[in-house]
């Protein structure tokens, strides 16, 4: 088991890269794909990394290096995981109400494609026909995941196309000699109820008839990690179990060996990941304390967006007296990470950590204020590696045209 980064070493880093910063550790990264791969080793599975949790170069490159395939959500990801050195058929690009352009760069590119939208499949279907396998994203009508803003598969979710038109779907496929080989869900994230998994599959399995050159069930992602001591997790043993016996049960009675996919994002680069910031001011106030960060929703939105739980740790201070804080940043917004806190008394200046932070961390960072984006740090074997500067000025200004 990866060991978890000791509070010396992220001050070490916190030190030598200034704050706040991102810190992402390798080994726990390739934990928990070896706990996938653990947990699914008798069926026929194939993983891919849902690269928009975190898309820094070296993250992919690490990802490919594990031995793990990788997920797309934009043509700019697929051209990212190619420049990591992912081969195509290692590459899985599902759109999104995106332009045919976008698809058809995909599929010169070579890459696995699923279509979301029966408008986009009829324009593939009639360009390319039966040259080229493609996917179908459907919406399965199952609603899953932490809350609404981060469940897709529900009724009137925006994605895939929804099950009432499967009809529609097939007078596409049949006038276009559409080449399907793969039906693809995604109900959402933060799924613990591995029924809702057996659902998906119960989906699929009831349509897979009418595509007879299918070969992939694709079940999308949401494993649920654990954001605070004793949170309920995905039990990825158990869906191994339930998806072998599934598929095993679908071969046998309709003699036909189906693959499945999965796209882990968060599970495998959250727990990987933290962001360590400094404490710039206390203020006391007649209901609470705030401690104010030098960093804010800027760098880290997921807290005010999705009402998200981080643990926070004073790494400069962890055997302090136990008093409450609010822990506010430095954006002129609203932008509380936790409110009535429990932790370590805090100073000005010490350091503070938001633990599981590696998924869409710094990938929803913006430099609202004309604040700077962090910088980024790779910990592999016991060493600490830049992998993305700060930003300067001139990376405010760099895409600016000024006129007068």
């Amino acid at each position: 088991m990866a060991e978890q980064l000791s509070n010396e070493f992220l001050s070490e880093v916190a030190n030598e890269f200034g704050t706040p910063v991102y810190v992402y550790h390798a080994e726990k990264i390739k934990e928990q794909y070896h706990k996938l791969l653990d947990a699914f080793k008798h069926s026929n599975t194939r993983f891919f990394y849902a690269c928009k949790a975190l898309t820094n170069i070296n993250v992919l490159k690490y990802i490919k290096e594990i031995g793990c395939n990788i997920d797309c959500s934009s043509i700019n990801e697929v051209m990212l995981a190619l420049h990591a050195g992912f081969a195509k058929e290692n590459i899985l690009y599902t759109s999104n109400n995106i332009s045919f352009s976008e698809i058809e760069t995909a599929q010169q590119l070579g890459v696995n494609i699923n279509i979301d939208s029966i408008s986009n499949l009829e324009k593939f279907g009639k360009k390319f026909g039966h040259t080229y396998p493609v996917g179908i994203r459907l919406r399965p009508n199952i609603m899953a995941g932490g809350n609404l803003k981060i469940s897709t598969g529900h009724r009137d979710s925006k994605f895939g196309i929804p099950l009432e038109q499967i009809d529609e779907v097939l007078r596409v496929v049949k006038k276009t000699n559409l080449r399907i080989t793969d039906l693809h869900i995604h109900t959402g994230s933060e799924i613990k109820d591995v029924e809702v998994f057996a659902k998906g599959i119960e989906v699929l399995f009831d349509i897979a008839q009418y595509f007879p050159e299918l070969e992939i069930i694709d079940l999308g992602g949401g494993f649920k990690v654990a954001y605070k001591p004793g949170d309920e997790v995905t039990d990825i043993e158990l869906l191994g179990k339930k998806v072998k016996e599934e598929f095993d049960f679908f071969e046998k009675k309709f003699g036909r060996r189906l693959q499945v996919w999965f796209e882990p994002g968060k599970f495998l680069v959250s727990e990987a990941g933290c962001l360590i910031t400094k404490v710039n001011v206390l203020k006391a106030a007649p209901t609470t304390t705030f401690a104010g960060v030098d960093t804010g929703l800027n760098h880290f939105i997921r807290p005010m967006f999705y009402g998200s739980y981080h643990v926070i740790d004073n790494i400069s201070n962890p055997d302090g007296e136990k008093k409450k804080y609010n822990v506010v940043g430095n954006i002129c917004e609203t932008d509380t990470f936790a409110e009535h806190r429990t932790l370590s008394e805090i100073r000005e200046g010490d350091l503070l950590v938001f633990r599981n932070a590696g998924a869409y961390g710094f990938e929803m960072a913006s430099n609202y204020n004309s604040r700077f984006k962090p910088a980024e740090v790779l910990v592999k074997d016991g060493k600490a590696h830049l992998i993305r500067r700060r930003d300067v000025l001139d990376d405010l200004l760099k895409n600016q045209i000024e006129i007068v």
